[in-house]
C-alpha cells in the first residue's frame, strides 16, 4: 500500500532516499528543504540538491525559515500526510510538526544509534577510530536523536575508508534501509525499540578548530583524523614556505614507519612523525590550488627532511 508522504532533507545524502520512496510508488505529498544557499564566485543562490530531485520528479518543495510558528504547523498539516521521512533536514521539528502525521516521522540516521548522536555522525565514527557503523530508521522525538529505534544496517568501516567513502556507502544502504521501513509501516508491521540508556555518544558539528592536525598525537589516531575529514572540511596542517605560515590540507594518508619529534618531515616520500610512529602523506591541497600527490607538492616548496610541520 502506497503512503502519502513528506519528504525533508537537504543534501546529496538524503536524495537517494527520496528518489526511492518515488520509485516505490507513494505519494510524496511534498518536500521540505532548505532555502537557496549563495554559492560559488558570484555567490548566486542556489537550491540544495533535494529541491533539485524534488523539481525533477515535478514534486511541490517548500522551503521555510522556521517550523516554529501556527502557519508553519497549519501548512504541515494540511498535507495531511501518513509518514513524515526525514533525511538530514538541517532544521528541528517541534512538537507541532511531530504530531502532525498520523503514523509519525520516521528519521534516517547514519549511525547505529545510540551511538553517534548529532550532527556529524560519519565524521566522528572514523575520527573516533570505529570499526563499525551503519544507518538506523527511528521515530522521532523532541529529543535530539533520541527515539526509538525500527530498522539497522551494519557497515564496517575499513582501515583506510575516509568519509567520502563511508558516506556514499551509508547514502545507498539508508534509501534501501528506509523504503523497506515505509513497507512494514504500510502493512501495519513496522516495530520499534527503545535505545538503551548505555553507550549514547554525541557526533558534534565540526568545527573549524577540529580541523588542525596534532602531530602529537599516535600515528593511528591522526591517520583517524585525517580520513575522517576527508574530502571535506579536510584536516590540515601548518608550515612556512619562506612566506609565513600557510595551511595544507591532506586529503589521503596511510599509515608509515618511522619515529622522531611530532611533526617532524622525515623524508620526501611522506613520511611525518608523530607522538608514536608515524604517518605518510599521499595527497594534500593548499589553499588556492587543486589537490596532488605529495611528491609533486615538494616541487612547489621549498622543504625537505627535518622541517617541521604544525
Amino acid at each position: 500500500m502506497s503512503l502519502r508522504v513528506v519528504f525533508m532533507g537537504t543534501p546529496d545524502f538524503a536524495v537517494p532516499t527520496l528518489s526511492e520512496i518515488v520509485g516505490q510508488g507513494h505519494d510524496v505529498v511534498a518536500v521540505y528543504t532548505r532555502p537557496p544557499a549563495a554559492a560559488g564566485r558570484g555567490m548566486e543562490l542556489k537550491p540544495s540538491p533535494v529541491h533539485k530531485m524534488a523539481d525533477r520528479f515535478g514534486l511541490p518543495v517548500l522551503t521555510p525559515k522556521t517550523l516554529r510558528t501556527e502557519e508553519a504547523a497549519e501548512i504541515f498539516r494540511s498535507h495531511d500526510a501518513d509518514v513524515a521521512v526525514v533525511v538530514a533536514y538541517g532544521m528541528l521539528l517541534p512538537k507541532a510538526i511531530l504530531e502532525a502525521p498520523e503514523l509519525g516521522c520516521l528519521n534516517l540516521h547514519a549511525s547505529l544509534l545510540p551511538r553517534w548522536r548529532g550532527a556529524a555522525p560519519i565524521q566522528r565514527a572514523i575520527m573516533a577510530g570505529d570499526r563499525e557503523t551503519g544507518v538506523a530508521v527511528m521515530k522521532m522525538e523532541e529529543g535530539l536523536d533520541t527515539g526509538p529505534v525500527a530498522m539497522a544496517e551494519r557497515v564496517a568501516i575499513e582501515p583506510d575508508m575516509n568519509a567520502g567513502e563511508l558516506h556514499d556507502r551509508l547514502m545507498v544502504l539508508g534509501a534501501d534501509l528506509m523504503v523497506r521501513a515505509l513497507a512494514a509501516l504500510s502493512r501495519g508491521g513496522l516495530g520499534f525499540t527503545p535505545q538503551p540508556e548505555e553507550g549514547v555518544t554525541y557526533a558534534h558539528k565540526l568545527k573549524n578548530e577540529d580541523a588542525l592536525i596534532d602531530w602529537s598525537r599516535p600515528a593511528q589516531a591522526v591517520h583517524d583524523h585525517i580520513r575522517g575529514l576527508s574530502p571535506f572540511p579536510g584536516a590540515y596542517f601548518t608550515a612556512d614556505f619562506g612566506k609565513g605560515q600557510e595551511r595544507v590540507k591532506v586529503l589521503r594518508a596511510a599509515l608509515g614507519k618511522g619515529s622522531g619529534s611530532p611533526g617532524t618531515m622525515l623524508d620526501n616520500n611522506g613520511i611525518i612523525s608523530c607522538g608514536d610512529g608515524a604517518v605518510r602523506l599521499i595527497q594534500v591541497q593548499r589553499a588556492g590550488k587543486g589537490p596532488v600527490a605529495f611528491e609533486e607538492f615538494l616541487r612547489g616548496v621549498r622543504i625537505g627532511p627535518g622541517a617541521r610541520f604544525g
